[in-house]
């Protein structure tokens, strides 16, 4: 299991960029701030729910490099939400995200220390994202009660509803945003599978 976890998308990278900050924190490069790690791990649980509501299930782009990169990044893992090869986030998608939220960081800060402990916190925040999506959609029966929700609430949203139920990680932003509806009480949607019927590639 934790090995499949590893062999996809961009979990290894993580794992080693996250060790290599720890390394660098522990040798005196720099302090990490516990403060500023939640912090990067806050901005990311937001930033989950505004991704994948507004960037990945965004109208087909006219332009056809954009229109792979939306199916790669999302549309395809609709059509078939059990490929483990569709299911992460690739590293060539997360490396320039990391970079920016530091360049800005920086800008804002101009504290190493601060930018370090940012990248650090939303680091481990899109690790534990992956882990919620890769048990949302693989045969396997998380041990707690809240695992067992948060498997269903994700697979509501690609085999009941695709217009609600965003969050992966955590249901808050969908209770904020107008997003939650128990199943119960949402049509089962014709354009879960396929997002945009009316684009072609």
């Amino acid at each position: 299991m934790i090995r499949e976890f590893l062999r996809h998308g961009s979990n290894a990278g993580l794992i080693v960029l996250a060790g290599a900050i720890a390394t660098a924190a522990a040798s005196g490069q720099f302090r990490l701030s516990l403060l500023w790690v939640l912090a990067g791990g806050g901005f990311f649980y937001l930033s989950e729910y505004g991704t994948h509501r507004f960037l990945f299930h965004a109208s087909p782009s006219r332009f056809l490099f954009i229109l792979r990169l939306q199916h790669r990044l999302h549309y395809d893992h609709h059509v078939e939400p059990s490929r483990l090869d569709l299911l992460f986030l690739p590293l060539w998608y997360v490396l320039p995200n990391f970079a920016l939220v530091a360049l800005i960081a920086w800008m804002l800060f101009g504290d190493w220390s601060i930018v370090m402990s940012l990248v650090l916190g939303a680091m481990l925040a899109l690790l534990h994202y992956e882990w919620v999506h890769y048990v949302a959609h693989i045969p396997y029966k998380p041990r707690t009660g809240i695992g067992r929700w948060m498997k269903k609430y994700h697979l509501w949203h690609h085999y009941k509803n695709e217009h609600f139920w965003f969050g992966v990680s955590n249901p808050a932003m969908d209770f904020i945003s107008g997003t939650y509806r128990s199943p119960d009480n949402a049509a089962r949607s014709t354009t879960v599978r396929i997002l945009h019927p009316e684009e072609e590639l």
